[in-house]
C-alpha cells in the first residue's frame, strides 16, 4: 500500500514535531502487522496506544509467563550513568535528549554510515517479545518488549566475512547524565558485546517499546539491546554505536571487574557471583515472603542458545 503525502507543506511544520515523528513511528508500526500477517484492529482514530497494543507477538515469546507489573519495571532500574541506586533514574532520565536519534553502524561491514532511527524503524518488522530478564544482583522479572531483531540490522548493512564481533556504544551526555560528568563507577560511555552469532540469534532483539508503549527514558530509550539468556547488564540502554569487529571488545563491566563479570556472563545457577550465589532469584514486585524462584540454565532458554556453547566449560562464570 503507497500512502501519497504533499510536499508543500512538511509536517512537521504544521504540527508539534514531537507529535509528527510519533506519528511516523505508528504507521511504520500499522505497516509491520500488515507485513507480518498481525491483526490489525486499529483504525485511524485509534490512540497510539492502542496501535502499540495490535502488534503482533513474536513466535519466540514465552507462553504462560507472568508479566512483572510495569510500575515495578519502569521504576527500579540499573542506570548508572545517572545514579546508583535503582529508584532516581526514573526521574533523572527525564533529562535525557533522545530526539531526534541515530545509531552510527560502522567496522567490518559493506555499508557502514549513520543511520537514523526512523530510517531503522521503517525497514523494520516490530514484534512483541515476552523475555524473562535476570539480573546478575539475583533479582528477575518478565518483560513484554516491543522491537525487532538485531540480526535483521545487521544483515541490512552486509557484515563482512572477518566479522566476528559486535560491539556497542551507550549514549555519552555528560551534561544530563550525573555519574558521567563526575567520572564515577566506570569508564563512559557504557560498552557491551557480543559474538558474532548471538548477535544474530533470533531471540536477540533491539526493543523500541514495552508493555504497549514507547520506551521510557529510564529502561533504556529510545533503542536497547535485549539478549534473554545473558544477565541483564549485558542489555545495553541507549545504543548510539554499533561497530563489528574482528576481535572481541572489553565491556565496560568486563575491564572494571574482569573477575566478576565475563564477556560472556551467560545465566548460570552453577556458577556464582564472587560475592553471591547466583542459584535462585527474587521476582522483582514479590513479597518479602515470597519463595524465591530457582535460576534456570540460560534463563530458561537452553533449548534456544545452548548450540552456541557446546565447547565451553559451563562450570566457570563466563
Amino acid at each position: 500500500m503507497i500512502i501519497k503525502t504533499t510536499n508543500d507543506i512538511p509536517g512537521s511544520e504544521i504540527t508539534d514535531p514531537l507529535i509528527f515523528r510519533q506519528r511516523r513511528i505508528i504507521l511504520k508500526a500499522m505497516a509491520s502487522m500488515m507485513l507480518t500477517g498481525g491483526s490489525l484492529r486499529a483504525s485511524w482514530g485509534d490512540t497510539p496506544q492502542a496501535i502499540w497494543n495490535n502488534l503482533p507477538k513474536s513466535p519466540l515469546s514465552g507462553d504462560g509467563l507472568d508479566l512483572t507489573p510495569a510500575g515495578h519495571v519502569k521504576n527500579y532500574n540499573n542506570y548508572y550513568e545517572l545514579a546508583f541506586n535503582k529508584e532516581d533514574p526514573s526521574g533523572l532520565a527525564q533529562n535525557l535528549r533522545i530526539d531526534p536519534w541515530s545509531v552510527e553502524i560502522g567496522g567490518e561491514v559493506e555499508k557502514p554510515g549513520i543511520y537514523h532511527l526512523e530510517d531503522i524503524l521503517r525497514q523494520s518488522a516490530l514484534q512483541e517479545y515476552v523475555y524473562r530478564f535476570r539480573c546478575v544482583e539475583a533479582w528477575s522479572m518478565v518483560v513484554p518488549w516491543i522491537g525487532f531483531a538485531l540480526g535483521d540490522l545487521l544483515q541490512s548493512v552486509q557484515p563482512l566475512s572477518t566479522a566476528k564481533f559486535v560491539k556497542f556504544t551507550a549514549l555519552y551526555q555528560p551534561d544530563t547524565m550525573p555519574k558521567q560528568r563526575s567520572n564515577t563507577m566506570l569508564e563512559w560511555p557504557y560498552v557491551e558485546g557480543l559474538r558474532i552469532d548471538e548477535a544474530m540469534h533470533p531471540l536477540t532483539i533491539l526493543a523500541v517499546g514495552m508493555y504497549g508503549d514507547h520506551l521510557p527514558k529510564q529502561n533504556g530509550a529510545p533503542l536497547r539491546l535485549v539478549v534473554p539468556w545473558k544477565y541483564g547488564f549485558k542489555s545495553i540502554k541507549a545504543i548510539v554505536k554499533i561497530e563489528l569487529l574482528k576481535r572481541p571488545p572489553i565491556s565496560s563491566w568486563t575491564k572494571a571487574a574482569p573477575n566478576e563479570y565475563g564477556f560472556y556472563a551467560n545465566v548460570n545457577p552453577a556458577v556464582p557471583h564472587p560475592r553471591w550465589s547466583q542459584n535462585s532469584e527474587r521476582p522483582l514486585g514479590s513479597g518479602f515472603f515470597t519463595p524465591r524462584r530457582q535460576t534456570e540454565l540460560f534463563n530458561g532458554y537452553g533449548e534456544q542458545v545452548a548450540y552456541m556453547y557446546r565447547d565451553m566449560d559451563l562450570r566457570h562464570f563466563f
